[in-house]
């Protein structure tokens, strides 16, 4: 039993610290795709959810997107916050 014990205690670790490094190598990149709308203060995703820029980069990144929508105002410039409705 003793050993069982032992066995079972070392996979938990095994696992555990398996399960770690594999999160450690996870990578979050950014989706200009994903951007409706594009301010200096951040922007609008296309499912109409508010979010800061993370990085400067992003901008340029987004900005360079094809068919970009970037303002050089803060979305609250506006009164509708820099969300428009588009109607097909």
């Amino acid at each position: 039993m003793k050993k069982t014990l032992i066995a079972l205690a070392v996979a938990g670790v095994t696992t555990f610290g398996a399960s770690a490094v594999f999160a450690a190598d996870v990578a979050v990149t950014f989706d200009p795709g994903v951007v409706a709308y594009g301010y200096t203060d951040g922007y609008w995703t296309r499912q109409h959810e508010w979010r800061t820029w993370e990085k400067p980069e992003h901008v340029d990144v987004y900005r360079k997107y094809p068919n970009a929508q970037y303002h050089e105002w803060v979305h609250t410039r506006d009164a509708n916050q820099g969300w428009v409705e588009i109607t097909r």
